[in-house]
């Protein structure tokens, strides 16, 4: 229940497993919805800096999954993923990564969000 009240109250989901990775990403697929995926670590200021962006971009793009990890909380699908420096935006769509981005560049996100729903 508490997923549900998250995504209702800000459309990102924070991803604290990889069991609620499997089945976001699922969910995705069987929606026919593209995934963006915010790898984060509190630690890291870039990656809290972009928070508030990631949360206004999924407020104004509600046909795509919004997901954030903090990779110190989920550290095997941040490797499986090969997340090696944060933040690291990952584009997906069908359960593949079509695109990636690391680094806090809001612009340059709006971009491949194009990019991913066109």
């Amino acid at each position: 229940m508490a997923q549900h009240q998250q995504i209702l109250k800000s459309r990102v989901v924070k991803i604290d497993s990889e069991e609620t990775w499997d089945f976001f990403a699922s969910q995705a697929n069987k929606q026919g919805c593209p995934v963006i995926v915010h790898f984060t670590a509190s630690w890291c200021m870039p990656s809290v800096a972009m928070k508030p962006f990631f949360e206004r971009l999924a407020l104004s793009h509600r046909d795509i999954f919004f997901l954030r990890v903090d990779v110190d909380e989920v550290k095997e699908l941040a490797s499986k993923m090969e997340i090696k420096a944060m933040p690291t935006f990952l584009f997906m769509k069908e359960g593949a990564v079509v695109d990636k981005l690391v680094g806090a560049n809001p612009e340059e996100i709006k971009k491949r969000v194009v990019g991913l729903i066109s």
